[in-house]
């Protein structure tokens, strides 16, 4: 497939920033929560070094609390971050991100039936797996309903369809759940937390992560030839079916994977994309690895933001996410009234 080169990055230190910032708040994440750990105690818990009471704790504290929780952090953000980038090009819409199509509340329904029957008591993984299986149904079920249509828009009114349908299905269990302690755990998933993760929540998202990203990653040339519009990106040789499924399927087993062991949390593949656009280019293919980033500094800081909040009860991370996609919807509302 032949498409123009990408003009060059506004700002070339885009990226070495972001892996800077990644860096910072990794070792943020690992230092700071209701009990400090000073980068001695953390080289020292890392290395094995020091055998005293204090480095037991450190270590306990650095690799069965803080470790899984930075990299599930790291792991989501970049996801969301990246499904948004990919979503807001190929739909040409500046307001799209995973819950655009479904793939967000049918993968949240899946976790909720798992809570709501007791599925989740069988087996850690119980709850992961249905919540992945929810959002391969969700992409089965757009395709259906988007049909051969090439349009952007024919996904974008099946993904209502199908958010709506999962939606009401959340809705339905909730008013069903036959006490309230069944109803505030689906409520406590749903506004989204990555508290108390282990390492087997890791290798549960790892794979299907890792599956969506490269699904999402590959060509990005041809979300550059899409904003050409439908019949311009064929003329420059791109399959669009096959586009589609690709985009689609990487949405679907990523954010499926990211939403099993995070809760649902939204607005971050809405807000990175915004926040890097204009230190690129602003074609999608340059969006890509700066909104990977991106979200995964964003949500790993907000993390680190909800445990550094005084509270009784820590913060739901994505009841933060959501205050900061606020700016956003304002941002883009003030634009459109000048537009006017």
């Amino acid at each position: 497939m032949q498409s123009p080169n990408p003009a060059p990055s506004r700002h070339p230190a885009l990226v070495p920033l972001l892996l800077l910032g990644l860096v910072l708040v990794t070792l943020a994440s690992f230092g700071l929560g209701p009990v400090a750990l000073g980068p001695e105690r953390i080289v020292a818990a890392l290395f094995g070094y020091g055998g005293g009471g204090e480095d037991r704790v450190a270590r306990a504290i650095l690799f069965d609390l803080r470790l899984p929780r930075t990299v599930i952090g790291l792991m989501v953000g970049a996801m969301l971050g990246l499904s948004g980038a990919v979503l807001q090009g190929y739909l040409r819409n500046p307001l799209a991100e995973p819950s655009v199509l479904g793939a967000s509340n049918a993968s949240a329904l899946g976790a909720v039936i798992a809570l709501y029957f007791g599925i989740s008591e069988w087996s850690p993984v119980m709850l992961p797996i249905l919540s992945i299986l929810m959002g391969l149904v969700a992409i089965g079920l757009l395709f259906a309903l988007a049909g051969r249509s090439e349009s952007p828009l024919s996904l974008i009114l099946a993904g209502i369809a199908v958010s709506t349908l999962a939606g009401a299905g959340i809705s339905l269990a909730l008013n069903l759940s036959p006490n309230p302690f069944a109803a505030m755990e689906i409520m406590s998933w749903l506004l989204g937390s990555i508290e108390n993760r282990t390492i087997d929540h890791v290798w549960i998202a790892l794979p299907c992560i890792v599956v969506g990203a490269a699904l999402l990653l590959a060509h990005p040339r041809a979300l550059d030839a899409l904003s050409l519009g439908e019949d311009g990106a064929r003329s420059l040789g791109v399959d669009l079916r096959r586009t589609r499924r690709r985009l689609m399927l990487g949405v679907a087993i990523g954010v499926g994977g990211a939403v099993a062991v995070s809760g649902a949390i939204g607005f971050v593949g809405l807000i990175v994309p915004h926040l890097v656009r204009p230190m690129t280019d602003r074609s999608p293919s340059a969006l890509l690895l700066p909104s990977m980033l991106g979200g995964a500094v964003l949500l790993t800081g907000a993390d680190i933001l909800v445990r550094l909040i005084p509270s009784d009860a820590e913060l739901k991370l994505g009841v933060v996410t959501a205050f900061l996609g606020v700016p956003v919807f304002l941002f883009h509302l003030l634009r459109e009234r000048r537009l006017w």
